[in-house]
């Protein structure tokens, strides 16, 4: 399984952002093997929208699950709609937060 983070930086060290939308970077980790891709968030600079353009990228790079502080109406919506779980609330570091997620689910 794919999990995307939101994060203020491209690796498993970075530290979660607690914005969805508008969070520096993404990572994917998969699940089975932990090893990660990351990309620039293209969305958090848009005056509007981000939220769903944010959900329309990481639905390409095929994530399940989002780990991330919080999110807005718009991207809870577009979330569900593209059957991303949504994880509010996490915290820490990425592979922190990812490792956490996966006891959760043991």
């Amino acid at each position: 399984m794919k999990i995307a983070v939101s994060a203020s930086g491209g690796s498993m060290s970075a530290q979660i952002d607690e914005r969805f939308g508008r969070c520096a970077y993404f990572v994917i980790v998969d699940s089975e093997t932990m090893k990660f891709t990351a990309f620039a968030n293209s969305a958090s600079e848009y005056s509007g929208g981000s939220g769903p353009a944010a959900v329309r990228e990481i639905a390409k790079h095929g994530a399940a699950v989002i780990l991330t502080g919080r999110t807005g109406a718009n991207a809870k919506q577009a979330l569900e709609s593209a059957h991303i779980k949504i994880v509010e609330g996490s915290s820490g570091t990425v592979k922190e937060a990812v490792e956490k997620y996966l006891k959760s689910q043991q």
